[in-house]
C-alpha cells in the first residue's frame, strides 16, 4: 500500500470536507474518520489506503478549515476532543451547544451525526 501524505488534490478535499462539515446540525458530533468514509476516496487512491489515511486528511483540512466551517463538532474517533491549542474552546463551543462531556467524552451514540439524511431517516420514524 503506498503512502500518502495527503490526498492527491488537497485544494478539493479539503472543500469536500468543509462542505459535509458544514451540514452537521447544532448539538451534534462527528469522528475524523466517519467524515472520511462518508466520502469517495481521491481518484488514484485504493480504498484501503484511503481507510488508513483518510481520517488524518481530514484532520488536516479541520485545522485549516475557513471562519464559516463548524470545526468543534468534529472530535477523536474515542469521543473525546484532541489534545491540542483550542481544545478548551472547542469544549465551550460544544457544550454551548448542549452538548454533555462526561469524564472528557461525548456519547457518540447519543450526539454522533450519522450524516446528510439523517434528519430524513428520522422524519420516517414519526
Amino acid at each position: 500500500m503506498p503512502g500518502f501524505t495527503s490526498p492527491p488534490n488537497p485544494n478539493a478535499f479539503q472543500s469536500q470536507v468543509w462542505e459535509l462539515v458544514r451540514r452537521i446540525p447544532r448539538g451534534r458530533v462527528v469522528t475524523y474518520g466517519q467524515i472520511a468514509l462518508m466520502l469517495p476516496p481521491p481518484a488514484g487512491v485504493e480504498p484501503e489506503a484511503y481507510r488508513a489515511f483518510g481520517p488524518r486528511w481530514v484532520g488536516g483540512a479541520m485545522a485549516a478549515c475557513p471562519d464559516d466551517v463548524p470545526w468543534q463538532r468534529v472530535i477523536n474517533s474515542q469521543g473525546k476532543i484532541s489534545d491540542r491549542p483550542g481544545a478548551e474552546r472547542q469544549r465551550q463551543l460544544l457544550e454551548e451547544e448542549g452538548i454533555v462531556f462526561f469524564k472528557d467524552k461525548v456519547d457518540l451514540k447519543k450526539y454522533g451525526w450519522r450524516g446528510p439524511g439523517e434528519e430524513a431517516r428520522q422524519e420516517t420514524l414519526f
